[in-house]
């Protein structure tokens, strides 16, 4: 992708993907340095544009940019112009006048990172997530964090790190699909790498289709956990709409989540992860986050190498600059 936006998973080939999780890792060891900073991007200046809100996305990304030396723009869209009436292509054309480099946005509205990439075509554009459509960065950190560990697990065979590693390997997607931006970056993202990729929910949890999808669809929780390498829990999305599509959050906990019996019953080579925030209780065990082989801490973790991996990819040059500097 390197000079390029990144507005989806779908079409970013497994080269494309393996060079932005290679860069990363030339990230992450700059993230373990007394000084957590690199004149890679200096004199460069990124927007952050969050029209929904955000805690680790928002934060992940300003860091990333920070970090490689970036000037950045945060809009604060409660207090901005928006609110006034203002529309998204005159926001974008007053942020653009300011000088910038690339816009990181999240938005409610699915496709509206491809509308801002047709307004500023010189503009590098980074989809933080929109709507029920993609959210790629997510996709990336996730396959990243997964990489990092079946990486530590083979190590002592000589194994690389590389995409090989997904080869075979189990991925289960369970909760509420037909919301997730990210269930669609994920599946996308760990296909492109070589995995098997299923999903599973409740039958009013599933896009109405699934034509497209590189899944397959089970209906079956317990065979499926038994199944998976790894686990890709999904946050039931509430202010999308979720309650009207379950008759009760105690029966989606009896019927799809990760109670505390099913997690202690797994292989405890089975990863558990989940995107955050997340329903307590509901899709996850408060206590099944402590056990050893859930990465959620280690996926937040993960955003910060990934995304300066993105910008550099997007605005800087070539691996080999990244690795000079």
């Amino acid at each position: 992708m390197a000079g390029s936006s990144l507005l989806t998973i779908d079409g970013l080939s497994k080269t494309a993907i393996v060079e932005i999780l290679d860069h990363a890792e030339t990230f992450a060891e700059v993230n373990t340095r007394a000084v957590r900073k690199v004149p890679t991007l200096k004199g460069k200046v990124v927007a952050s544009l969050f029209f929904e809100e955000s805690t680790r996305t928002r934060l992940s990304f300003e860091t990333a940019a920070k970090r490689l030396s970036a000037d950045v723009l945060s809009l604060a869209v409660a207090s901005s112009s928006v609110k006034k009436g203002e529309s998204l292509r005159d926001t974008i054309a007053t942020i653009d006048a300011l000088g910038i480099d690339a816009v990181v946005m999240r938005h409610a509205s699915s496709g509206a990172a491809v509308q801002v990439s047709r307004f500023v075509p010189h503009v590098r554009v980074v989809n933080a997530g929109d709507g029920q459509h993609q959210h790629p960065t997510q996709g990336l950190l996730d396959a990243f964090t997964v990489r990092r560990v079946l990486a530590e697990r083979h190590a002592t065979t000589g194994r690389e790190s590389g995409a090989e590693l997904f080869s075979g390997l189990r991925v289960l997607i369970v909760g509420d699909v037909r919301h997730s931006r990210v269930a669609r970056s994920d599946a996308q993202c760990y296909a492109a790498l070589g995995a098997t990729v299923r999903v599973c929910a409740p039958g009013t949890l599933l896009p109405d289709d699934l034509s497209g999808w590189p899944v397959e669809v089970s209906h079956d929780f317990e065979g499926s956990l038994a199944w998976a390498d790894v686990v890709g829990l999904l946050r039931l999305q509430r202010e999308r709409g979720t309650g009207a599509f379950v008759p009760t959050l105690r029966e989606f906990t009896a019927t799809h989540g990760l109670t505390w019996e099913r997690a202690t019953a797994l292989s405890p080579t089975t990863l558990i992860m989940h995107p955050g925030p997340m329903n307590r209780g509901v899709e996850i065990d408060s206590r099944v986050t402590s056990l050893p082989n859930v990465l959620i801490e280690r996926q937040v973790a993960s955003g910060v190498p990934v995304r300066m991996s993105v910008l550099y990819l997007a605005l800087a040059g070539t691996r080999e600059d990244a690795t000079d500097e």
